[in-house]
């Protein structure tokens, strides 16, 4: 393959099944933020979710990076293997550290002490996390099956495990609803749990005819796979990579809660971060798209940088057009269920963020082309680099200017990515 074979539409056909399998995921948070919006005490609950969420999301922080690898480096039988045995690993890791945040000492520290949540949020995010018990785990699982899929082509089939998680999300979440009186937080939580556990099924069962193909494939695990000692050096970066970056959410937490119109905040935060997340959605899939297709000697890379451009440029277009035109309100109060109150609360938030789905984008593309080269100790210094600029600029803006927490909270996220970005301009340039 050279730079001339691979053209706009071969990236766009190769990403297509990927951006939907993440927009289909995006489709998760606006989905659950409406239904549990439309259920009793939705301001309680929308931040009890929003907090279990974010916690979850930092424990499972080890296992998003599994995907990445499968995706580099599922070879052969001796590679697959060692991966297989690896992941496995991570997953009992995470799980049991799910377990033990959630022992009532530790949560009440975590929850009350450290983060100031009201005891009616900590008590119905600590039943919402243990529903989410199982959730880090399997998620690891379904990662790594899907690196299987995509490394050997097979994009269509990772969005048809979407699919399925999908419906199985969509219908807890209805028969709960509809059928029960339980928390809406309990409510979200459990659809998610559903959703994960049949796509990590059905991944795998997909993913059967290229794992015999891997099996019957000899030869010895070279590179990163080479040996438990050279993959853990090169997963260690990016484990360490996403565990600064999701655990950032918190912290965010952390600092809203303790900020102007903190209950507000928090409430519109998850809706707000959902609307977000389905822009960023699909430049998060680029990443593993750039990944198997920049070719060993990087022959691939301008055609990917030029479709990467033009990416960035429509997500951001995308999001301009809701958050700044009426459609606002109709995603906030017609599609989310927000009070009036809450949906023009959540407008400055939204707008402030127009720009970090490009940057999410741009980041990916980064990312991927450090894993390609197995450089992958300059992406976690990105993320650092990141973290420190949320984490500073929610302390000027809260503690210092007291500033809404959720305006605070969005700028910090837009500052600390460009932080992020701007580090790792330089060391793309270097690549070509």
């Amino acid at each position: 393959m050279n730079d001339e074979t691979l053209t706009q539409g071969r990236i766009f056909r190769f990403w297509l099944p990927l951006a939907a399998t993440w927009l289909m995921m995006a489709v998760e948070g606006p989905f659950l933020a409406a239904v549990i919006a439309r259920l009793g005490d939705p301001i309680y609950n929308l931040a009890a979710y929003g907090v279990a969420y974010s916690l979850a999301l930092v424990v499972e922080a080890p296992v998003i990076m599994l995907l990445s690898a499968a995706t580099a480096l599922a070879r052969n039988r001796a590679s697959y293997l060692r991966l297989r045995n690896f992941t496995n690993t991570i997953n009992a890791s995470v799980t049991l550290v799910m377990l033990v945040t959630l022992l009532p000492p530790v949560f009440d520290r975590l929850a009350i002490h450290l983060i100031g949540l009201p005891l009616e949020v900590a008590s119905r995010t600590h039943v919402a996390l243990l529903i989410l018990l199982p959730w880090p785990g399997v998620i690891g699982i379904r990662r790594f099956y899907q690196g299987v899929l995509i490394r050997n082509g097979l994009t269509r089939r990772v969005a048809y495990g979407t699919v399925a998680r999908l419906g199985a999300m969509f219908g807890t979440a209805g028969v709960l609803a509809r059928f029960t009186d339980i928390e809406g937080a309990w409510v979200g939580a459990a659809a998610l749990t559903m959703g994960v556990t049949c796509e990590a099924v059905i991944s795998r069962l997909m993913a059967a005819g290229s794992i015999r193909s891997l099996l019957e494939r000899p030869g010895e695990a070279t590179g990163a796979a080479s040996s438990y000692t050279a993959l853990s050096r090169f997963y260690y970066p990016l484990a360490l990579t996403t565990l600064l970056s999701l655990g950032i959410h918190p912290v965010v937490t952390f600092f809203v809660g303790n900020s102007r119109a903190s209950l507000e905040s928090l409430a519109v935060l998850p809706v707000v971060s959902a609307l977000v997340f389905v822009f960023r959605s699909l430049g998060l899939a680029y990443q593993e798209v750039v990944i198997a297709l920049m070719g060993d000697n990087g022959e691939g890379y301008r055609s990917l940088r030029r479709f990467g451009l033009v990416l960035s440029m429509a997500v951001v277009l995308g999001l301009a057009l809701i958050a700044w035109t009426p459609l606002s309100h109709v995603w906030f109060r017609t599609i989310s269920g927000l009070t009036e109150e809450l949906a023009v609360f959540a407008l400055a938030p939204t707008r402030i963020q127009t720009f970090l789905p490009g940057l999410a984008a741009l980041l990916s593309f980064q990312r991927a082309i450090l894993v390609v080269r197995g450089t992958t100790n300059a992406i976690t210094m990105a993320t650092l680099i990141e973290v420190v600029g949320v984490v500073v600029v929610l302390w000027v803006a809260i503690s210092q200017l007291d500033v809404v927490g959720a305006v605070a909270a969005a700028a910090a996220l837009l500052i600390g990515r460009i932080g992020a970005n701007l580090y790792l301009i330089p060391t793309l340039k270097e690549h070509r």
